[in-house]
């Protein structure tokens, strides 16, 4: 008999560090892990069976698809923002090509067992585009089906992979003799910038706030690539740990959408500089925005609206602002590089 495991792609990212953290401490299925690299030592032990592969090689999937009992997928591979506006090509084919091989995967694992297989998948506020300064601000706190008209490839990519999944729950394949959707339980959450005090960013456009946090923490001075006055929203990672767990948990009658908006705050750069600057004495943070990537953070909302994720499963982000840099932020990260 085949047995019942969590299948993690992506595992050795910013999230799926801090994911594997905390299923390995509360989970009673094993984890089953895929990912290019292998996996840091520190979240090594806690996982059943790692694998070292691509989302491209059907193969691999096949492999997990015979020997385990696939409850719960969570897809975290991905060729983020910053990377992808390089590589196009190479992002569309891990970012979409990779996530419908694994619909494709967790439709036939449900269809093996004969029950749903939830399917969750972190989007991004790189969904949107807003076309001005002026109009950022007077949207004010946007809503999930608002201004979804993204300026990158990452943001295409994540709003039509938001779409596909939403077509495997709902409607996939409505013209067959019997009924095939539903099979695939897809639930999304839609990002805010992520910063985590364990890993290090890597590649994604709203970066400057960890990586102005972990250099002042290295004593490393710090140029950032958009001005003081940039605001986008953001969270810290135990609070994207949070809302993916909550979100898998919450029985599927009470979900009105497949995609929900959450976040936590949303300050600008320059408050982020003036905190970090309080914390790490001496820290050197200058600016000179890069005008391509300050166009693209521009774009995205200074806030959005996660009431219909509050309301449907209940989100509530554990840390505001100020709590977020003096519980976990400061103290983790002092801790890691001993200042």
């Amino acid at each position: 008999m085949r047995k019942p495991v969590v299948f993690i792609t992506g595992a050795n990212g910013e999230i799926g560090h801090g994911l594997i953290e905390r299923l390995g401490q509360q989970s009673q299925r094993g984890i089953v892990t895929l990912d290019l690299a292998r996996l840091d030592s520190t979240i090594a032990p806690l996982v059943d069976r790692e694998i070292t592969g691509s989302i491209l090689d059907k193969g691999t999937l096949e492999r997990v698809l015979a020997e385990y009992q696939v409850e719960l997928v969570i897809h975290l591979a991905a060729l983020l923002s910053t990377r992808a506006e390089f590589t196009p090509v190479t992002a569309h084919q891990v970012n979409v090509e990779g996530t419908l091989n694994l619909l494709e995967f967790a439709q036939h694992e449900a269809e093996s067992h004969g029950r749903p297989v939830t399917f969750l998948y972190p989007s991004s506020v790189a969904v949107y585009g807003l076309p001005s300064l002026d109009a950022k601000t007077a949207a004010g706190k946007v809503k999930e089906d608002d201004w979804t008209h993204p300026r990158t490839m990452y943001g295409c990519n994540k709003l039509y992979c938001e779409h596909l999944g939403d077509y495997y729950a709902r409607h996939y394949k409505q013209l067959a003799a019997e009924t095939a959707a539903g099979k695939v339980d897809f639930r999304c959450v839609r990002f805010p910038g992520l910063i985590s005090a364990v890993t290090m960013p890597s590649g994604g456009t709203s970066d400057y706030a960890p990586e102005m946090i972990h250099a002042a923490a290295r004593g490393q001075p710090y140029e950032s690539f958009v001005r003081p006055d940039t605001r986008i929203p953001f969270m810290v990672m135990p609070d994207g740990v949070d809302a993916l767990l909550q979100l898998a948990a919450a029985p599927r009658g009470t979900l009105t959408r497949t995609a929900y908006n959450v976040t936590a705050f949303n300050p600008s750069a320059q408050q982020i500089a003036d905190v970090v600057s309080r914390a790490f004495r001496g820290a050197e943070i200058t600016w000179a925005p890069d005008g391509k990537r300050q166009g693209i953070v521009d774009s995205w909302p200074a806030d959005v609206d996660d009431g219909t994720a509050r309301r449907d499963w209940g989100f509530s982000p554990r840390f505001d602002f100020q709590s977020a840099f003096d519980e976990y932020l400061i103290p983790t990260i002092r801790g890691k590089y001993g200042r």
